[in-house]
């Protein structure tokens, strides 16, 4: 059985219908190179996982600049309402970039094709890169990655992409909140899921089945919901739910605060009250959660902590003398607890359904 060939330059032109010299040049980021043309090379880099030759520190000419990319593909999750915790990224990449002598810089695509990402790298003067990868696909990292620059990315983890991530971790998050649940003596425990396809959803969903397993706890179809990942949307699926008729469980994790004040506002409005009939815990600990009507117990993960490692591990790709294997980071999260799960109130008795909104007294 022969070796597999390690691909050079020339395959990479011949899968992109270029010349060699014109792979070189996007790799570089010279030439008076098309559009199309250098999305056409990079994504034949991407396609076959050519790893270009990493220029230290950048092309020639590179100051010591550290570029953030806040990339929202279709902004379902990444919005307005979640610009704190951006925020809080920005802050913790900010200061270790500080102290490292480094300049961050921050650079937003709303909508755009990831390949317009990519090629905004090249030939860029900057030292190396963080990337929001909450909306990214794997496709999209490698993309990333072909430019050549060291690169970590925060707010997504996979486990079999050669790539450098920073993420929380979501399944001792999620255990926390089930431990919290069944702690309270609650039997039936619900998950409000959304069906954005993001890699966080994804784990705190297996995380959820893996660890109601784990606790002992049985899952109910029924009691699994899958709704939009924004405010309102979460707010207008809910309702739907419940006007087909709805027999709530005791108790509700939801996969954000943005999911779960959407869905607390609905069940609010078909008289359902949180937590006297329904206990509701989130995920992020948003500003606004703590002043929801009932408060939001909610897990925190410090976004800032996430920022610091990113710089750290980006900072050590750079000056390394030799390639550096991927390096893969989760971060701890804490049970912020609030009055939103509380269980020292009466409670309905479990199993009556309510399908109508309840109408105000007269």
């Amino acid at each position: 059985m022969k070796t597999p060939k390690k691909l050079t330059i020339r395959d990479i032109a011949e899968a992109a219908g270029v010349s060699p010299s014109t792979v070189s040049l996007v790799l570089n980021g010279k030439g008076d190179i098309s559009g199309l043309t250098r999305a056409r090379v990079l994504e034949a880099v991407a396609r076959t996982k050519y790893v270009p030759r990493n220029l230290k520190g950048g092309s020639e000419g590179t100051g010591d600049t550290l570029r953030f990319l806040k990339i929202s593909k279709h902004g379902h999750t990444v919005n307005r309402d979640h610009s704190v915790f951006i925020s809080d990224y920005i802050d913790g990449m900010s200061a270790e970039a500080t102290r490292r002598n480094y300049t961050l810089e921050v650079v937003s695509f709303e909508g755009q094709p990831i390949s317009a990402v990519a090629e905004s790298l090249t030939g860029a003067p900057i030292s190396g890169v963080v990337a929001l990868g909450t909306e990214l696909s794997e496709d999209d990292i490698r993309l990333i990655q072909a430019v050549g620059l060291p690169t970590v990315f925060i707010d997504t983890f996979h486990d079999v992409v050669d790539a450098n991530f920073v993420d929380m971790n979501n399944e001792d998050a999620v255990y926390k909140v089930l431990s919290r649940f069944a702690s309270q003596g609650f039997k039936r425990i619900g998950f409000v899921a959304s069906h954005v396809d993001t890699t966080n959803f994804r784990l705190r969903q297996a995380a959820f089945f893996k660890n109601m397993a784990r606790l002992g706890l049985k899952v109910r179809e029924s009691d699994v919901l899958s709704i939009e990942s924004t405010h309102e949307g979460a707010y207008e699926d809910t309702r739907r739910l419940m006007e087909g008729g709805f027999d709530p469980a005791e108790c509700y994790f939801c996969t954000n605060d943005i999911i779960a004040h959407g869905f607390m506002r609905a069940l609010k409005e078909f008289g359902i009250r949180v937590p006297d009939d329904v206990s509701i815990i989130g995920f992020d600990n948003l500003p606004q959660s703590a002043t929801t009507d009932p408060p939001l117990t909610t897990i925190e993960v410090s976004k800032r902590k996430i920022g610091y490692l990113a710089v750290t591990i980006l900072d050590d790709l750079i000056t390394a003398a030799e390639r550096q294997p991927a390096v893969k980071v989760l971060v701890g999260a804490d049970l912020v607890l609030r009055s939103s799960d509380a269980r020292d109130v009466p409670r309905r008795a479990p199993g009556k359904s309510r399908s109508k909104r309840q109408e105000p007294a007269e």
